[in-house]
């Protein structure tokens, strides 16, 4: 229920500062802090010199609602009242000092209505929520506010002033503290900075040093693998004239030796090998040549090559043939390296059981998931990231009798990487593994790639020449991609999703409405923004229409000059920039068709 505490007439401004005196007062009572009695008495004193200077008075009613625990204050005038509320409330009212009054008391309240219109007084409220740590308003307390306040008298215009330049002084010295506090943090924010700034440069000293460092092992590599291969050629091609006995006859033992000899050279060798395409790989000088194949083929092919590998009867080497498997466009040798390094390794680490290589396409049919499943001892869970390290052997009874690089894995990877795949394991101790390689169905250049992933501007006319012309005219800033029709152009933008698009209007195959129409309801496409860019003059209707979904609407006119060239820039811009959505619009230039 609201009660009525404090009743007073405004129409001199004495009136007002009594009301303002009032106001701030009755908010002490209520257990107010300083700050808002200050703010609550400086909205009632602009309405109430409103109602005092522009409808010749009124009256200022203090109320209570202690159920709800909201204090009002009630200002009626008796003026001809406003004519349009909502125009002051924007802010654009034509009596500035009206209008400002009213703003400035509505953002400092909890709450603010105003009730007017032409011919009738104006009533405005201004409400602010009681404070939670105010003495339960009970009939009782607000009894006894009310008494409260019929004691406290009216000071004069000079005590009022005073005190209104005490309250000034107060919130100034509170201003110029902040202003130190914001000072202080402004500075230590400065120290910050340029601690990160430093902590930057370190850290992109250190990334060099390891850019450096990677460089000049890749090198070594490269170049001691090269260097090694001369010789290791050299000491198998004399292993094997002696192992033939091409010079004489050798005695067991010294058959033996030779085999031990060309042996070593082989795993030597392998491990050369094994260097050289990692180091290529790294460096990225590994050159992909995709071409068609089966995987029949390539499993064929494996099966015969691995065949001399199952050195025990006791394991089996399975390969499960897939049924209309898509073909592969990919570099099928490197394929068949990372899958020859899989099912080597499975071998290896099998003693008993089966090896199993299979191939099934992905969930989105993008890529072909090779698996090598094997009946080994296992990975142990900490040593699944540790196997695809350079060089890296875990501590096993089988690993310590089979010796090797620890290599195969790693440039396995590495080449899956290359081809836009991954490779992968999943492991348990006792049980075996199964070693995954997920290769794209087609290979996609890394040019093309990135292309894709950063095409800026997508450009849409079946004629060369206006498509050359855009791009000189918008310069090397952006990266493009081009559609010679309205179909290619609706399908490289479903599968670029590029940030803007360029479209003509006039195409043999699909007319820029129709693909503009087609953007736009393609939930896939439709935040694309989208320019005309044509040489048609349009009708008024036809530029209606593209206004509704385009951003801008281009003459093709425009391409030829520089000036107009910055404007098409600038409009690029506003959408291509974060934060910078706007819409534009530009007349469209008369043109032939």
């Amino acid at each position: 229920m609201t009660e009525l505490l404090y009743s007073l007439p405004v129409h001199t401004d004495e009136d007002v500062v009594a009301a303002r005196q009032a106001a701030r007062e009755i908010a002490k009572l209520l257990d107010f802090d300083g700050n808002d009695q200050t703010r609550i008495a400086a909205a009632v004193s602009e309405i109430a010199r409103n109602a005092q200077q522009y409808a010749g008075g009124g009256k200022v009613d203090y109320l209570l609602d202690a159920a709800a625990g909201w204090y009002t204050i009630r200002i009626s005038d008796e003026g001809p009242g406003i004519a349009d509320v909502k125009k002051v409330l924007a802010g654009s009212s034509p009596n500035s000092g009206a209008g400002l009054g009213i703003l400035a008391a509505r953002r400092l309240m909890d709450d603010f209505q105003i009730e007017s219109a032409p011919g009738s007084p104006t009533v405005v409220k201004l409400s602010r929520r009681v404070p939670g740590g105010s003495p339960r308003l009970t009939p009782r307390r607000t009894a006894t506010l009310a008494k409260e306040l019929a004691s406290v008298g009216p000071r004069n215009l000079l005590d009022e002033f005073i005190h209104q330049n005490q309250e000034l002084l107060r919130f100034m010295a509170e201003l110029r503290a902040r202003q130190e506090d914001l000072e202080t943090l402004n500075a230590e924010l400065e120290d910050t900075n340029r601690g990160v700034v430093a902590l930057y440069a370190e850290l992109e000293e250190k990334a060099d040093r390891l850019r450096r460092a990677d460089q000049t092992k890749s090198r070594f590599l490269s170049h001691m693998s090269h260097e090694f291969r001369t010789p290791l050629t050299s000491i198998m091609a004399l292993s094997r004239l002696l192992l033939d006995q091409t010079d004489g006859t050798l005695t067991p033992e010294q058959k033996k030796q030779a085999h031990y000899i060309r042996k070593s050279a082989e795993n030597l060798l392998e491990m050369v090998n094994d260097l050289l395409d990692l180091a290529r790989v790294e460096a990225g000088k590994s050159v992909v040549r995709p071409a068609k194949f089966h995987v029949t083929n390539l499993f064929g092919a494996l099966r015969g090559v691995l065949r001399p590998l199952q050195v025990s009867g006791a394991v089996e080497l399975i390969f499960e043939e897939p049924d209309n498997f898509p073909v592969l466009d990919t570099d099928e040798s490197k394929v068949a390296q990372i899958l020859r390094n899989l099912i080597a390794n499975a071998l290896k680490f099998t003693e008993r059981g089966v090896v199993r290589v299979s191939v099934r396409l992905s969930s989105d049919g993008r890529n072909a998931l090779f698996s090598v499943a094997d009946t080994g001892i296992g990975i142990a869970p900490e040593h699944l990231e540790l196997i695809f390290q350079e060089f890296a052997q875990i501590d096993a009874p089988l690993q310590s009798r089979l010796k090797g690089t620890g290599l195969g894995l790693p440039l396995s990877k590495g080449l899956a990487v290359l081809l836009g795949g991954d490779v992968r394991v999943e492991s348990t101790i006792g049980k075996g593994s199964i070693f995954y390689a997920e290769i794209p169905v087609v290979y996609e250049s890394a040019d093309r790639r990135a292309a894709v992933e950063g095409c800026d501007i997508l450009l849409i006319d079946d004629e060369e020449v206006p498509r050359y012309l855009v791009r000189q005219c918008l310069g090397s800033a952006f990266q493009y991609a081009e559609a010679s029709g309205g179909r290619e152009g609706l399908e490289l933008a479903r599968k670029l999703k590029p940030r803007a698009i360029l479209l003509d209007l006039r195409m043999d195959d699909l007319s820029g409405f129709e693909v503009l129409h087609q953007i736009k309801a393609d939930a896939a496409t439709r935040d694309i923004p989208v320019f005309i860019m044509t040489a048609r003059a349009l009708t008024k209707e036809e530029r209606d229409t593209l206004n509704l979904e385009a951003e801008a609407v281009y003459s093709k006119e425009m391409l030829s000059d520089p000036d107009a060239c910055l404007k098409i820039r600038a409009g690029l811009d506003s959408v291509l920039k974060p934060g910078q959505p706007g819409r534009m619009r530009m007349p469209q230039s008369a043109g032939r068709g």
